[in-house]
This record gives structure tokens, sequence and C-alpha cells, in this order.
């Protein structure tokens, strides 16, 4: 397919809160229905568009990541469905963190209080230095401030640093049934369990607390808005027999293994996944994927996008939704192609590589700027 052309799919459902093709059993029979070639428009109700704007840890390009101002901003925007990465304290809460490390996310290294709890440990394979939040309550993990993490990069994002706390998940989903009830329709929302065969070992395991938090704010059905993701398989299949709401497998480069695998011993790497057999097994207890954006199309040795991989059309065979990640406005994250000038932090081209992505068929996509990714779905689907 030439590059940019728009590849026409086939007609397909996006039923609740996933993509599922033909073939593939409904959720509980509960799902809300839109048409793929139908209704492109905004999503009203249970209705999810598609291709959809996912908030890649809230509206990041603008406010300090995982803060409760990044989510509302990217609501604000409009954004169709707002992600959480969970990590938990020492207490058992969930916190919303990319990352169980905070020193770079938060102000914790100018609390001397806490200056005793900076340790090096091993996350996944990783040796890491740092405060973590498992070594935390809630309550002292509530007297930090956010700050931006990425502050070379996003200069202007410092403004807000110190202004947030670090949000618990039961107050981001407290906020989502206030605020859904304000606009008359559901706000959506896709929850990362993050480590979690790291935590379970240290008897903090994130799948039994996330169900019942779901439980509590009526998510964990079929039709929920809400969408699981893990790097970790074992995570989702895990959570598909404590709730019903959908999951994601997250996959990251071809040569990959997800973590669980690693210490489980199963030799399968990401690789693997993508094959229509990996993803047969994916579609026994999930209900999409989550791929990194050069799996849908590889970029050459000069970071060029080359041809689409036939993953869309793989998974969708097998009743997946596809929300690959991440698209970012900035040059230093966007293919070779659509960089512009030599400032790596200054915008690039991301309409032209997000009508390039869409146009693969994929069902939505995780992005650090809501609003550029809006703007070029609204596009997309009134073609």
């Amino acid at each position: 397919m030439p590059m940019g052309q728009v590849q026409r799919p086939g007609r397909r459902t996006v039923l609740g809160a996933a993509a599922l093709g033909a073939g593939t059993a409904a959720l509980g029979g509960t799902a809300v229905a839109a048409e793929r070639d139908g209704d492109r428009g905004r999503g009203r109700g249970g209705r999810l568009p598609v291709p959809a704007v996912i908030a890649h840890r809230g509206a990041c390009g603008y406010r300090p990541e995982h803060t409760m101002g990044a989510y509302e901003l990217a609501l604000a925007m409009g954004a169709d469905v707002i992600e959480q990465d969970v990590v938990p304290t020492r207490d058992g809460h969930l916190v919303c963190r990319h990352e169980n490390d905070i020193t770079d996310t938060t102000d914790v290294a100018g609390h001397p209080e806490f200056a005793g709890r900076r340790t090096t440990k091993t996350v996944d394979g990783t040796r890491l230095t740092g405060w973590f939040t498992e070594d935390f309550t809630l309550a002292e993990l509530k007297t930090l401030r956010a700050v931006e993490r990425i502050p070379g990069t996003r200069p202007h994002n410092t403004l807000y640093d110190g202004r947030w706390t670090v949000p618990s998940l039961a107050e981001v989903l407290a906020w989502a049934e206030r605020a859904g009830r304000e606009r008359g329709r559901p706000v959506w929302l896709h929850i990362e369990t993050k480590h979690p065969s790291y935590f379970r070992k240290l008897g903090l395991g994130l799948e039994e607390p996330l169900a019942r938090l779901l439980r509590r704010y009526g998510r964990h059905r079929a039709g929920s808005p809400t969408f699981l993701q893990s790097f970790e398989p074992g995570s989702m299949r895990r959570m598909s027999e404590l709730v019903d709401t959908p999951r994601v497998v997250l996959l990251s480069s071809a040569s990959s293994r997800p973590w669980d695998f690693t210490e489980s011993g199963d030799p399968r790497t990401v690789a693997d996944l993508v094959t229509p057999a990996g993803l047969r097994w994916i579609s026994r207890f999930a209900q999409g994927i989550g791929p990194t954006l050069d799996l849908v199309i590889p970029r050459d040795g000069e970071g060029r996008l080359g041809e689409p991989t036939s993953l869309v059309r793989d998974a969708h065979a097998r009743g997946l939704v596809l929300h690959p990640y991440t698209l970012r406005n900035e040059n230093r994250f966007l293919p070779a192609g659509f960089r512009r000038g030599t400032d790596p932090d200054a915008y690039g081209d991301a309409f032209g590589a997000l009508r390039t992505y869409f146009a693969t068929g994929i069902d939505g996509i995780f992005t650090d700027h809501p609003d550029t990714a809006l703007l070029a779905a609204v596009d997309f689907r009134r073609d």
C-alpha cells in the first residue's frame, strides 16, 4: 500500500470497550455498537469512535504525567480514553505512576525526611537507584509533589512542577465517575498494571486490588468504559479470572520477551506473539493488543517508515483491537520523514504521521498530545 494511502478495512463493529472482528464472541452481550465505515463521528454514550485518541499518561505533552492536571486537560481536549499506569504503595494502595521509581517524577529528593529511603533495586532485570513507591505509605506519598519527567524536552511543563500530588487510582476512578455524570457520558480509562510479577513477589499483587476498585466503581463488566493492559500476558490472564473488563496485551520490540515469560522460562518473544498463532493465543484471554508503532510500520536504519506489516490485518482477523503506542509531536520521537528542522524538541509533522498510522486500520493510538491526534482523527473519520 503506498504511504499515506487510506486503507479501507472491511465493515467491523466496535463492541463496547473493544473492537471485535467477525467470529469473536461479544463480551457478555452487553456491548454498544458503532461502525468503522459508518459512524466515524465523536462517540456518544457508550460508543468509542475509531480511531480512538488515547491520552498517554494524560495530556503529558502539556502537564507532568499522571497528575490530575494531565488527566483533566486530556478530557477537556476531547481525548476519547485516558491512560493510567498503576503501582502499589507499601500499604497496598494503587497509585498512578509510570514506574515505581519516583525519583524523576516527584520532588522526593528534596525531602530530607525520606533521604534514608533511597536505595538500589533490580526491577525486571534492570538495576535502579532511587526512591520507590513500595517503600512509602499512601499518606507519605501524598506529601510529595509531581514534577515533569523530561524537563529538557518539555521545559514548558516545568511551570507546573509541584502543583499536583501523586493521585491514587481510587481518586481517579471517583473523578471519572463525577466527570461522567457532568458530561452525560462515561469517561473511558485505560489502566495498566506495571511490573506485576515483581510486585507479586513482594506480596503486593496488583490484580486483586485493581479488581476490587473496578467492582466498587462498576467498571468490572464486559461493557465497561475501561480497558486493562499489561506488558505481562499473565497479568491479563489473571485479570480475566477476576473481572470481565476488556483486556489488552502490550507488545514491545519484536526481539523482546515479556518479563513473566523470562521468569517462567517461556522462550517466546514478541515476534512469536504477533504471528497468527501468537495472536490466537492472546485472543483466548484478551480482547486487544497494544503494539509499539514499529510493529505496525517498521522503520529503516535511517528512521524512515517502511511498508506496513500484516499485524493489523492478522489481529483483526482474530477479533483483536489494536491500540499502538506512542505518537508524540516532537521531532525526536517522530519517524524521520516527518521531522521538521534540526531542533529535536521542536514539533514536526505529527499530522502527517498520524494520517499514515491511521491508514493502516488501527483502532486507536496512544499520544502525549491528544489535541493534535484528535484533529487528525476527526479528519480521518470524515474521509
